[in-house]
Formats: C-alpha cells, sequence, structure tokens
C-alpha cells in the first residue's frame, strides 16, 4: 500500500459534492504535482457501468514519504436524478489509478434529486474500501440470488415446462407407424444392440455374475442414467436455434427450454426402468430394498445434467458447430463409462483412478449397487457427485443467465 487515507469529511452544498482528506505518503518516494493527482471517477451502482471521469486535482507541493498531502475538492453534479457511485482515488502517472491496483480508495454512493426538486444531493454511503472488497462484497451479496434464481425458475413455470416436455415427446415420434411407442422402442432396440455386441460376439462378462443373464443386468443398470444424461446434453447444443422466434418475438423464459430436454431424458429413463424392472423381476424375482438409495442418486445426477445443458445451450448459440463436437464427445465419454464392460477390467490403477473422477462412472456404479448389488452407494464417491452436480447446476444457469442478454444479437 502506497498511501492511507484520513480525516475524510463529505458535505453537499447545493449540486456540489464537497470532500476534504487527508492521504499519508505511504511510499518510499516523494510525491510531487507532475506525479501525484487526485480524481473522480463516476459508476452506475446497479451495473458498475462507467459513466464518467472527473477533473484531476494535483498535490499542492511536495509530500516526502511520511508526511500528509490535504485535498479540498469540489465535484459539481449535472447528472440526471438517480443513484451513482463515486470513486474518488490518486492517480500517478506512471501507474494509473491507484484503485485499480488494489490500493484503498474512497466511495462515496451518492443520490440526485431531480431538478424539479431542487437538485439536491444526499450522500447515501461513503466508506474506504478496495476493488477486492467490493468484489466478495456483491458476490456475497449474489448469492442468495445465484442460489434462488434456477429454483425459482422452475418453480414459476412448473406447468409450462410439463406441457413443453409432454408436447416434445409426442412430437418427435407425431406421424410415425410406432408413434409415441418409439419412446420405449428406442431405448430398447439401443441397448438390444449394445447387449448384441458385447454381451454375445465379445462374451463381455461382469464380476459379480458371469452368466449372460448377468451381464444384461448389469449393462442394462449402467445404460439407465446413460440414456436420461445423453438425451438432452446431445441436444442442448441447438435448443435456442430451435426455438429461435422464443428469442426474437416472445417474451419467454429461455432457461426453461433445457429443463423440457432434461424432463423429457428422465421420461425415456423411466420407460428403460420398467423394462429392466421388469427383466429383473423375471430373472432373479425381486427387487432389492437398497433400490430406496435410488433419489440419492437420480437427484445429483438431474442437476448435474441440467446444469450441464444450459452451459451448452448458451454457448450453442455462438458455437454452430457444438453440436457436431458433442456428439463425438458423448461417443467418447460412453466408451470411457464402465457400461459395456467391468470397472477393473484390464485397467491399470492410473487410468481407473481417472475414470473415477467422471460423475457418470459414479452413477453407473451406484445404480448397480442399488440394483444388482442389494446396498447403498459408496458414500465418498455419492458425496463427490453431489458436490459437483450442484456446483454444475448453478454456475450453468448463471452462465446461461449471462448469455442470454445477447441471444437476440446473435440469432
Amino acid at each position: 500500500m502506497s498511501a492511507e487515507y484520513r480525516n475524510v469529511r463529505v458535505r453537499v452544498e447545493g449540486s456540489v459534492l464537497e470532500v476534504s482528506l487527508g492521504i499519508v505518503n505511504k511510499s518510499r518516494e516523494t510525491w510531487t504535482p507532475g506525479n501525484f493527482s487526485l480524481g473522480s471517477q463516476f459508476f452506475d451502482p446497479q451495473s458498475n457501468v462507467f459513466i464518467k471521469e472527473g477533473a484531476w486535482t494535483p498535490v499542492a507541493g511536495d509530500v516526502p514519504p511520511g508526511a500528509t498531502a490535504n485535498f479540498e475538492i469540489s465535484i459539481p453534479f449535472s447528472q440526471e436524478a438517480g443513484a451513482y457511485e463515486i470513486y474518488l482515488s490518486h492517480i500517478q502517472p506512471q501507474n494509473g489509478w491507484a484503485y485499480s491496483r488494489g490500493e484503498p480508495f474512497l466511495r462515496i454512493l451518492v443520490e440526485a434529486a431531480s431538478e424539479g426538486s431542487g437538485g439536491q444531493l444526499r450522500v447515501l454511503a461513503q466508506e474506504i474500501t478496495t476493488v477486492r472488497s467490493l468484489r466478495l462484497r456483491r458476490i456475497w451479496a449474489a448469492l442468495p440470488k445465484l442460489f434462488a434464481s434456477p429454483l425459482r425458475t422452475i418453480a414459476q413455470n412448473h406447468r409450462l415446462i410439463r406441457s413443453m416436455a409432454r408436447r416434445d415427446i409426442l412430437a418427435r415420434y407425431r406421424g410415425s407407424f410406432g408413434d409415441v411407442f418409439w419412446t420405449v422402442l428406442n431405448p430398447l432396440l439401443l441397448m438390444s444392440t449394445y447387449f448384441f455386441v458385447f454381451g454375445i460376439v465379445l462374451q463381455s462378462r461382469f464380476p459379480g455374475d458371469q452368466s449372460r443373464t448377468g451381464f444384461a443386468l448389469y449393462f442394462l443398470a449402467g445404460m439407465l442414467p446413460w440414456l436420461a444424461f445423453s438425451e438432452p446434453v446431445g441436444r442442448a447444443a441447438s435448443v435456442i436455434l430451435e426455438h429461435r422466434n422464443f428469442v426474437k418475438k416472445l417474451v419467454f423464459p429461455l432457461d426453461t427450454l433445457p429443463v423440457n430436454q432434461v424432463l423429457a431424458g428422465l421420461v425415456t429413463e423411466l420407460f428403460g426402468a420398467g423394462v429392466f424392472v421388469a427383466g429383473l423381476l423375471i430373472i432373479r424375482h425381486s427387487v432389492p430394498a437398497a433400490v430406496l438409495w435410488l433419489p440419492a442418486l437420480l437427484i445429483p445426477q438431474l442437476l448435474f445434467t441440467l446444469g450441464l445443458c444450459w452451459f451448452l445451450a448458451a454457448l450453442g448459440v455462438y458455437m454452430r458447430d457444438l453440436g457436431q463436437i458433442m456428439a463425438l464427445v458423448l461417443t467418447l465419454w460412453f466408451f470411457i463409462t464402465p457400461i459395456c464392460y467391468p470397472e477393473s477390467a484390464n485397467l491399470s490403477p492410473g487410468i481407473l483412478a481417472v475414470m473415477r473422477q467422471n460423475p457418470l462412472y459414479t452413477l453407473v456404479r451406484g445404480y448397480r449397487a442399488v440394483f444388482l448389488e442389494g446396498h447403498a452407494p459408496e458414500l465418498l464417491p455419492l458425496v463427490k457427485l453431489w458436490a459437483i452436480a450442484l456446483a454444475l447446476f448453478f454456475v450453468g444457469h448463471v452462465w446461461f443467465y449471462r448469455l442470454r442478454k445477447t441471444f437476440a444479437d446473435v440469432i
């Protein structure tokens, strides 16, 4: 710190802000009228957008280290009525504004009345602070909104989300021979194909059950979370472009569009789960009581998927190739997730340790644990999954919210 602010007094004289203060020279150089001044900048307190810069007032004479420079500053006010944030900071031409380098400055919050009210000023607050302190304070103040905003969006628009998800599922296969039954047939055919390739042709087996039916159960248990994840993530990059009319012509909660896709993916998983449970009852004649742990897996799965979809949906507006990129990423993601093969299948400890960082790995292991092995998911991986899912859920919504303001300009 090269300076310390002391004896600050702020008063109002009509439409002029009068500020007097002393600045102690904490540096090792002597301040002179040529290398040290005090200046002001105006900002909008709501958006923190820069408005204008005031005049610079140089120090009256030489100020050696340890001495105090006294200033009397008059800041005339000719702005429109409203609130203003004023940064009063020292400036050294070779280094620029001191506050931008993290040094303390005087922050004054002022409210200007309209001319019809006499054009009076009112000082709302004043403090000696730093940019870092302000940033941390703004982040702390924004946290309640950060956590409440996505939940409020879903709660306020739950009927719209349910209606659009239903329409999306029905419209996807409308006019086809199988109609809505393709919602069941598609995952069933996909799982049958993988079962044929890995279970029959490649003869893959799981340590827990070496039979062919055992492979089918372990494989299907791993496919359940993948079905609900891959479908919405694969479509997320193009969802805003597909609904471009909502961006330009309507006041529409765009952040509900990825929610619709995640809900549609969940419906696909539920149909797959029905097939799986029916097979489990036929082969093993019961469903373990550990299945009661399923919500502990399903909730972070949905949060993780939705957070990623919000992120991809916003980014897809600016990167038109993102859909093709995600198709390749999802293919790779599928094969590095132990769905079609056991977790310990000829993998070195190093590769296995990396694979365990994959949230889908934790989900696949958890589904198999509760459905087939009759015990709760591993606690530590489950806690990590919840932490990652919650972080991505809130950060993804913030990302979408920040970028949505410019969607109309790009589309």
